[in-house]
């Protein structure tokens, strides 16, 4: 099982924030992911929104970092960690510009960069940023195709409804090939689709832990699926949160749970076919307990995860 750090402050969410999170800064941030980095933690991976609505600050909290440029950062300060994002709202982004930023942050990183895509679900956030919301999971498909297309093409071209190109030059290229690792994040059999025919990854919300192993199934049953390696993200405190980032009670992704508890329950995770998890956040008193725990969790837990 790999696992994610779990960077404090990457969002507010009232399902599983904890109160000492709020005063951690960017500069923490970065002492941290070095840190995460020296532990052997796998990945880093950074939430993405970009205006919340106020009827949503409640459940969803108002801090986001825009996830590339985050990983970027935090790319500069390591130098093994793979960074991803969880999610970048694909629809909302030019596909040209996304596509460089990409490549950029890959080739800088000498190929330590990911991606998870996702169609977004909030309805106010594409409205004010003038994207019909509704054709949402068309430009995903649309823009997905250009991205690859810029990022494995010698001489891009692409002719559709909401982005084309043609004789054009497009570096640098990604270091990792053919690109770098796209995951898709979402539960909706579009998404999975999606995940199928673009992504060595799915990263799953919404989606009951004991249903992973059939919707896994479904990806690898679609003519998309080629039989290439395909990882599964599911964080054990994904089950705290409901649609639209409701709070929901699930003792199996609550802080403070025992070593044992997080054992079976990473364990159980692997037997449904998650390959990479993380674990929550502990109820602590600021950075430096948080990154004794962290290294408690690479030291007791991890190595035995069945």
């Amino acid at each position: 099982m790999q696992l994610v750090f779990n960077l404090p402050h990457m969002l507010r969410l009232k399902a599983t924030s904890q109160p000492w999170e709020a005063d951690v800064t960017g500069a923490d941030q970065t002492r941290m992911v070095k840190r995460a980095d020296e532990m052997g933690y796998d990945m880093i991976a950074v939430p993405e929104h970009f205006i919340i609505p106020n009827e949503h600050v409640e459940l969803s909290g108002p801090h986001y970092l825009q996830s590339t440029i985050a990983q970027a950062h935090f790319a500069g300060a390591t130098e093994k960690i793979r960074l991803n994002s969880c999610i970048t709202v694909l629809p909302l982004q030019h596909p040209i510009v996304l596509a460089k930023t990409l490549a950029t942050a890959d080739w800088l990183s000498n190929g330590r960069m990911m991606v998870t895509f996702g169609v977004g679900w909030l309805e106010r956030e594409f409205e004010i940023l003038g994207v019909p919301f509704h054709e949402r999971g068309r430009i995903a498909d649309e823009y997905l195709a250009a991205i690859v297309e810029l990022w494995t093409s010698d001489s891009p071209h692409f002719e559709g409804k909401y982005v084309s190109f043609s004789d054009v030059a497009f570096e640098p290229k990604p270091v990792q090939k053919p690109h770098l690792p796209i995951f898709i994040g979402g539960d909706a059999d579009a998404a999975l689709k999606r995940a199928a025919k673009y992504a060595s990854g799915w990263w799953s919300f919404l989606t009951p832990p004991e249903k992973i192993a059939e919707r896994l199934d479904f990806i690898k049953s679609q003519p998309g699926y080629d039989g290439r390696p395909f990882d599964v993200v599911h964080g054990m405190s994904t089950t705290r949160v409901g649609e639209g980032h409701a709070v929901l009670d699930d003792p199996n992704g609550r802080a403070g749970m025992s070593a044992e508890e997080i054992i079976d329950r990473l364990s159980w995770l692997g037997e449904q076919g998650v390959t990479i998890s993380a674990v929550p956040l502990p109820t602590v008193r600021g950075v430096d307990e948080y990154l004794e725990y962290a290294q408690w969790v690479i030291e007791d837990i991890k190595p035995q995860v069945r």
